[in-house]
């Protein structure tokens, strides 16, 4: 056959069976497509959880007169720090000292009236032995001294009323803490425990901050902490305050309550914050970071290696035996950092793909190399 006519049947030939009859070679197969991998180990990690909340005073307790009077005086400066006892309010006690006065001398005279009573049932005890009075006379004497000295206990009763309504006079502040503003002014008229609170006084350092967290993170908290190696975080609580800075004082959890709020669906925690320099105010949004749980042995995969599939399982891709691609269905239990934490589908030294995961598939052959780690 000419060289040129054998030219033009190469050409015209399909390629594969062009390259056999002519007596080309065969291409060679692609090469395995490389990917990035982290290879999984257990490690270490703290397990935190960011609750809203509000601060909530120590203590509180209104300011309520318990005796009815014209205010003489205001003895305190609205917004200063009081000391439990410490006199707030004059109240006008000269009605209440006369009280007093007269409670005393009714004492006096029923004190009186006992000591004559006792000398005439004394005689009247002698003389009944001698027939010298009636056995009537004689009780009734020993009558009347029973009731003196009944009447002298209810005069005493009498007396410590006054004395208490006259001390009264004085509202003093029944905790210590710091004192809003008054509600009165001298001179202005008040009554015994009436509705409207003269002042309110709010014990601050140390300060509560109630939280609130969702039933459904509660019961994940319980199965997470049902897991190998995981156990109870730190009672500890770092603060965040509404303007973003981190608040200086640690706080302690002081209980969870015992039941869940039917409308909200969460559960309230109260933990308990030093305020040495009452920065902490009632009433103020802050944001509480708590360790929840720690492990040991932790299984944490970078977040970009876990895809999610039409039902929402999670699913992962990592190189097996023989470098061929593995496709995994994992379930994470939570966000770490840039992580999830892995519950199942993965164990330690799994190699995770977490570059390349486009060009892949279930059994393809692949060229592993170790991902950097920077931005995982």
């Amino acid at each position: 056959m000419p060289l040129n006519r054998a030219k033009a049947l190469c050409i015209l030939l399909p390629p594969t069976l062009g390259l056999v009859a002519c007596g080309a070679r065969p291409l060679p197969p692609p090469p395995s497509a490389e990917v990035g991998v982290v290879t999984l180990q257990p490690t270490h990690v703290a397990l935190q959880s960011e609750l809203s909340g509000r601060t909530v005073a120590y203590s509180v307790s209104d300011v309520r007169p318990q005796v009815s009077g014209i205010v003489k005086r205001r003895l305190f400066e609205e917004g200063a720090d009081v000391q439990a006892g410490q006199t707030l309010y004059q109240i006008d006690p000269a009605a209440y000292q006369a009280a007093y006065d007269q409670a005393k001398a009714d004492l006096t005279n029923a004190q009186a009236t006992v000591a004559s009573s006792r000398l005439k049932d004394e005689r009247y005890s002698e003389l009944i032995q001698i027939q010298g009075v009636s056995r009537q006379d004689a009780d009734e004497a020993h009558a009347s001294y029973l009731q003196a000295t009944a009447g002298v206990e209810m005069k005493k009763a009498a007396l410590e009323t006054a004395q208490i309504n006259l001390g009264y006079t004085q509202v003093r502040a029944p905790i210590a803490g710091r004192i809003g503003k008054s509600s009165v002014t001298a001179g202005a008229l008040v009554t015994a425990n009436q509705d409207a609170a003269l002042a309110t006084i709010r014990a601050l350092d140390p300060i509560y901050v109630d939280l609130t967290q969702s039933s459904t993170q509660l019961l994940q908290l319980r199965q997470l902490l049902g897991m190998q190696g995981m156990q109870s975080g730190a009672r500890t609580v770092q603060l965040i305050l509404e303007d973003g800075t981190r608040y200086s004082e640690v706080g302690t959890l002081r209980f969870q309550e015992v039941a869940v709020d039917q409308e909200t669906g969460s559960v309230t925690l109260r933990a308990q914050f030093p305020n040495p320099k009452g920065v902490l105010l009632p009433g103020m949004y802050v944001r509480a970071v708590l360790d929840e749980a720690r492990s040991s042995s932790a299984l944490l995969a970078p977040q970009r290696g876990i895809s999610r599939d039409s039902n929402g399982n999670g699913v992962a891709m990592i190189v097996g035996a023989n470098d061929k691609v593995e496709q995994r269905t994992v379930v994470t239990s939570r966000a770490v950092g840039n992580n999830w934490l892995i519950t199942s589908g993965l164990s330690a030294g799994d190699r995770l793909i977490v570059e390349g995961l486009g060009k892949v598939h279930p059994g393809d052959t692949v060229r592993a190399a170790a991902a950097a780690l920077a931005g995982l």
